[in-house]
């Protein structure tokens, strides 16, 4: 027996790229790294009404098993959000709670895939939607979106149509690229998507992240038709600052959704009680620290935006949603700079922890191997330390 062998699903999965330097202290003389990689509030915490509602679960006993598919109190809050912001009725059945957004993507390609079917995403994308399609056993095929806003259109998206095409994964708003698609322009994926007969997975997980007086349209709310062939994921990890607490959720059609069911049952049975108990009240209360947080975040987009752009060789479009900033970095790599050549994003990234201090995520991770991203969730003076470290050393790179 080959006990080293590991399953061919395995073998074929592309680790997630995060250079963050937080598995080793600091060379001598170098300053603390400062991280702009994960997604996630950074200095705003979970609101004390939510943790309280947890604290008082497990006072009240709820650390047993619940239900499968989630507690059906806690179902039909979802289903109330659901109506009241997004305009969509969505029955008991419906409905399934998830250990995490992710899981509830992991769930539905499950559901929907066979071998040698495709699901088409749209580049650049999230780390895992690929290596998930993967681990299915389905393909992923890769749309190059449209430089330098990032954006799906219509025409893109039939021109890669074939008769394997399967699911079509819309995150909006996008991680990375912070782009916000406004009704108009889901409006033409959606016709594509009816003419071919896709399943579309919409990741709506940053919904509350849209800046400028944007608003945000549900996929689904597009029709009756688009209901009925979108699986809808969204949950708390992002609007309530509970990214530790894994919760997620997903909406559709009662069939899908019972599949994706049995799926959970013989994985993760079900999301912790006490969790779920804390996210109702999540849903229930006030919207003050989601507001709270989409105003900071603007502002402070706005300050990375800026101070990006006034570094010689980076590009850098302002974000529409989302948590994070996509500059083009290509100047940087495309040898008009002194020293020793970055011929990669993951280079770039690598030379700017080393040299910086400053831990970035390398474009390539998200399929544009021309950019990077940085978080900006983050507090406002580690944005402006940052911008000026990266001045810094990138001022030196850029032939003059």
């Amino acid at each position: 027996m080959n006990r080293d062998r590991l399953a061919d699903r395995v073998a074929s999965l592309r680790p997630s790229i995060n250079l963050t330097a937080a598995a080793a202290p600091p060379a001598a003389g170098r300053p603390n790294p400062l991280l702009f990689v994960e997604g996630e509030p950074a200095d705003f915490d979970t609101p004390e009404f939510v943790k309280a509602a947890a604290i008082q679960a497990l006072r009240d006993g709820w650390t047993k098993y619940g239900p499968t598919g989630g507690l059906p109190e806690l179902k039909d809050c979802i289903r109330q959000k659901l109506s009241q912001e997004n305009g969509l009725v969505y029955g008991a059945d419906e409905v399934l709670v998830t250990v995490g957004a992710k899981q509830a993507i992991f769930n539905a390609l499950m559901a929907l895939c066979n071998p040698g079917d495709e699901v088409l995403i749209p580049a650049p994308y999230w780390t895992s939607y690929p290596e998930q399609v993967r681990l299915v056993g389905a393909t992923p095929r890769i749309l190059l979106t449209q430089r330098p806003g990032w954006r799906l259109t219509p025409d893109i998206l039939a021109d890669v149509l074939s008769p394997k095409s399967r699911v079509l994964i819309l995150n909006n708003p996008s991680n990375p690229t912070g782009v916000v698609y406004q009704r108009e322009e889901l409006v033409g994926f959606a016709a594509v998507a009816a003419r071919a007969d896709l399943w579309v997975i919409a990741d709506e997980i940053y919904e509350k992240y849209v800046y400028d007086g944007r608003a945000f349209t549900a996929f689904a709310s597009l029709g009756p038709e688009m209901q009925q062939r979108t699986v809808t994921v969204n949950g708390v990890s992002k609007a309530f600052a509970m990214t530790g607490w894994r919760l997620g959720y997903a909406a559709g059609p009662a069939s899908l959704i019972r599949a994706m069911t049995l799926v959970q049952g013989h994985s993760t049975s079900c999301a912790n009680v006490m969790t779920q108990r804390a996210t109702m009240a999540a849903l229930r209360g006030g919207q003050e620290s989601v507001q709270t947080m989409v105003a900071a975040f603007q502002q402070r987009r706005d300050l990375m935006v800026n101070g990006l752009n006034r570094i010689g060789g980076i590009h850098c479009p302002r974000p529409e949603g989302a948590l994070y900033v996509f500059p083009d970095v290509s100047r940087l790599l495309e040898g008009g700079s002194v020293g020793a050549p970055l011929r990669t994003s993951v280079e770039l990234a690598r030379y700017l922890l080393e040299e910086a201090g400053v831990a970035v995520v390398p474009g390539e991770a998200f399929g544009a191997e021309r950019a990077m991203r940085m978080v900006i969730a983050v507090p406002p003076e580690q944005i402006e330390e940052a911008l000026v470290r990266m001045e810094s050393c990138l001022q030196r790179r850029i032939a003059r």
